[in-house]
């Protein structure tokens, strides 16, 4: 029974392959908010990035969101630059492939001037070195073979004058037969259904993710776990880990 977790699954999801809806995209969008906010991406976006900016003491900062979806960390971390003593200003931008998706960032961060949306290949990314203080991505490498990833990982760190950061799911059987459970009971978006399980088999291990950032060549890698069921990997530009 166990044997499907031994290895990234390569079966691509609905979203990869583009066999849906409009209307099953939106209903996606919508209960991915909710997600973020029960099943600790944001909890995880605090523990790692925001917790990094306060460390540096940065009274301004620039950040991108890679694969931004709807924009909903982007505003997460808007709200809190705001709210935090010592912190003035806060520039961010948020990279998305899908036209709909970079309309959607912008309409739903009406509000905060300081977010905008970009439109661009995350193997490509359309910025210069060092443009950004932190780049960060939540919930979107599994969704790369291995070799792209280590391709969005390099780009990351390129553009990135601190570090980065990537938040993603832990392949575990718990967190499977949990998310498949609760999907028949509180899912009602298929794409949310099927691909969130999806994406659970076709996420990582902590060695393979920290693997993965050696073979980008990243330093001071390191991968933690946080609840529930989330790795958290950070690393910076320079030479090759031992």
């Amino acid at each position: 029974m166990f044997k499907r977790f031994q290895q990234r699954s390569r079966e691509l999801e609905h979203l990869d392959k583009g066999d849906y809806t409009a209307e099953e995209y939106e209903g996606c969008l919508f209960e991915l908010r909710r997600i973020n906010q029960w099943l600790g991406d944001v909890s995880a976006l605090r523990r790692s990035l925001l917790s990094q900016i306060a460390r540096d003491g940065a009274t301004e900062f620039s950040a991108l969101d890679v694969g931004a979806g709807s924009g909903e960390l982007l505003r997460v971390i808007a709200e809190w630059s705001r709210a935090t003593a010592g912190v003035h200003a806060a520039s961010l931008v948020g990279l998305e492939l899908s036209a709909r998706s970079a309309e959607s960032i912008l309409q739903e961060s009406r509000g905060f001037a300081e977010i905008t949306a970009v439109r661009g290949d995350a193997l490509r990314l359309p910025f210069a070195d060092s443009t950004f203080d932190y780049v960060w991505c939540s919930l979107f490498t599994h969704h790369f073979r291995d070799e792209n990833v280590v391709d969005v990982l390099i780009e990351m760190a390129r553009v990135a004058r601190r570090c980065i950061f990537v938040i993603d799911l832990h392949r575990h059987p718990v967190a499977y037969y949990f998310y498949i459970t609760a999907g028949r009971l509180f899912f009602r978006n298929r794409l949310i259904r099927e691909d969130g399980a999806l994406s659970i088999l076709r996420s990582f291990v902590p060695d393979e993710l920290r693997a993965l950032a050696r073979r980008a060549r990243l330093r001071g890698i390191e991968v933690e776990r946080r609840f529930p069921f989330r790795l958290v990997l950070s690393g910076g530009r320079g030479e090759v880990e031992v």
